[in-house]
């Protein structure tokens, strides 16, 4: 099957290739060093793509399934990616700066180091991922799930939290964050 990638805003095409699925010609396309940059990938099925080091950035991918993916230093700042599913995905060290995961599923997920300084995660499930040393700073936290997730050493300076479950009984894991 022949799949093609297309910029977000002008409709140009970004990578194109034959393959049995739209993850294969992803993957090839971030090997050969593709910047995927406002790509549409809107609903993409890339369970458990290797995606590290990817150029995400204002890419599209709402409601895209990326569990399971490896997202380690991927660019994925002002990424659109509001109910995108990332659960168990890897995203540690990752940029996601102003990132939309609004109602995202991140269960699991290893956020280590990541940057989600100003990323809108209302409504989001982080249930049991793992935030050590993450940026957080300004982030939109409301009604956010947190249960069992780790924030040692996150910085959540200035982060709105309303209403966000998990935050305040889960001293053990916040001991060190800075908020």
């Amino acid at each position: 099957m022949w799949f093609d990638i297309i910029n977000r805003f002008t409709y140009e095409h970004i990578f194109e290739g034959e393959a049995k699925s739209l993850r294969e010609v992803v993957e090839r396309a971030i090997r050969a060093g593709v910047d995927l940059s406002e790509a549409n990938l809107m609903r993409a099925d890339l369970v458990g793509a290797d995606l590290r080091n990817a150029k995400l950035a204002r890419a599209y991918l709402y409601g895209a399934d990326l569990s399971g993916a490896f997202l380690t230093d991927a660019d994925l700042s002002d990424a659109k990616m509001s109910k995108a599913n990332l659960t168990n995905a890897k995203l540690a060290g990752s940029n996601l700066l102003s990132a939309n995961l609004h109602r995202a599923l991140l269960i699991g997920a290893d956020l280590s180091r990541a940057n989600l300084a100003s990323a809108d995660l209302i409504g989001a499930n982080l249930t049991d991922a793992r935030l050590t040393g993450a940026n957080l700073k300004a982030a939109f936290l409301t009604r956010a799930d947190f249960t069992g997730a780790d924030l040692t050493d996150a910085i959540l300076t200035r982060a709105e939290t309303f209403l966000t479950k998990g935050m305040n009984g889960e001293k053990r894991l916040m001991e060190s964050a800075s908020i």
